[in-house]
């Protein structure tokens, strides 16, 4: 399939700990064509649990999302799907993909990629539930002996399921080493679904890279938009201007540049800008939840914001002291006036 990497949609990836309501509403607001909820326990939305629940809310500038469940047993995972298809989403992701230990145990994640065939049942019970679009998210394989991404898309395609997604790493990699682009090239070329690659997308240029070298039908965006929500906006930037080059696998920071690359891919931060959606990002996770757990569990995403500044640690050392939005906004002010 030939993609205009200039039109192709750019996902918020689902990833544990960050792609909350807060976040996404960010994302989205910064261009993000879809963002992913957080990988939902498919056992733990059948019992209602309202940790649960938060992890399904969406603010109303997040027009649209979709949601990840995550399990092993495909009546759960049928059940949980006709409760998650009443919150609206435009598409249901199955998650074959999580190395965690802890979801590895309970047969789920990346442990479905050791028997293929489950992950059919799976996507057959859950679109039988439902008319919104079944997706699963798939690694390589389980190990670097075991490479079976072909074989598993295929009877995922076979049961029904309406995209694939595929990180090019395998179970065992966990995140390290590099993302094999070859894989989702090879997928993208021997499936009639869309396929989405995932993996060593850092930054805008990165993500055009990918859709480039691998010819897959977009791009789904996790670490690279820790803290770098920007990157989403970064996308549209470039997309605008298309006499620029992609290039592969740079690490975000405060200024995007390379010697090697035409100017128009220079992308300036402003420090400004990054204090008032850090800032904005807080407020709104105070608008779900407690202010003193939402201000714990902004410290992570402060010290993503700030990577990359000048008194950046100092920053951080305060950060992770902060408990109240009061206590943050100083650091903010400190951002703000950065190269001012």
């Amino acid at each position: 399939m030939d993609v205009d990497p200039w039109k192709a949609p750019f996902f918020l990836a689902p990833v544990a700990g960050y792609s909350d309501v807060a976040f996404r509403a960010i994302c989205f607001e910064m261009g993000a064509a879809l963002c992913y909820t957080e990988m939902v326990s498919a056992e733990a939305l059948i019992r209602g649990h309202p940790k649960t629940k938060l992890l399904l809310a969406r603010d109303s500038v997040e027009r649209y999302f979709a949601i990840q469940l995550f399990g092993a047993n495909p009546t759960t995972l049928a059940k949980a799907t006709q409760i998650a298809a009443t919150y609206e989403p435009v598409v249901i992701d199955l998650n074959c993909g999580c190395p965690v230990p802890k979801i590895i145990k309970a047969g789920a994640g990346a442990a479905l990629l050791r028997t293929p065939k489950r992950i059919g049942e799976i996507v057959r019970a859950m679109r039988d539930q439902t008319s919104v679009p079944i997706s699963i998210k798939l690694r390589t394989g389980w190990d670097q002996n075991s490479i079976n991404y072909l074989e598993t898309a295929a009877i995922a395609e076979e049961a029904g399921v309406s995209t694939i997604t595929l990180h090019g790493r395998t179970r065992a990699q966990g995140y390290s080493g590099k993302a094999d682009w070859e894989a989702i090239k090879v997928l993208s070329e021997q499936t009639s679904v869309p396929v989405f690659g995932s993996g060593d997308v850092l930054n805008a240029s990165a993500a055009m890279s990918m859709i480039r070298e691998t010819g897959c039908d977009g791009v789904m965006i996790a670490r690279g938009a820790i803290g770098n929500p920007f990157i989403f906006s970064d996308i549209h930037k470039l997309a605008y201007r298309r006499d620029a080059e992609a290039y592969s696998n740079k690490p975000p920071s405060l200024f995007l540049e390379s010697h090697t690359i035409p100017e128009s891919t220079f992308f300036y931060r402003s420090p400004d800008i990054i204090a008032q959606t850090a800032l904005r990002h807080l407020e709104m996770s105070i608008k779900y939840i407690e202010e003193t757990r939402a201000c714990i569990e902004f410290r992570k995403h402060f010290c993503a914001y700030t990577r990359g500044l000048p008194g950046g640690a100092e920053l951080r050392a305060k950060a992770v002291r902060c408990s109240t939005i009061d206590e943050y906004k100083p650091l903010f002010e400190i951002i703000a006036r950065i190269y001012s």
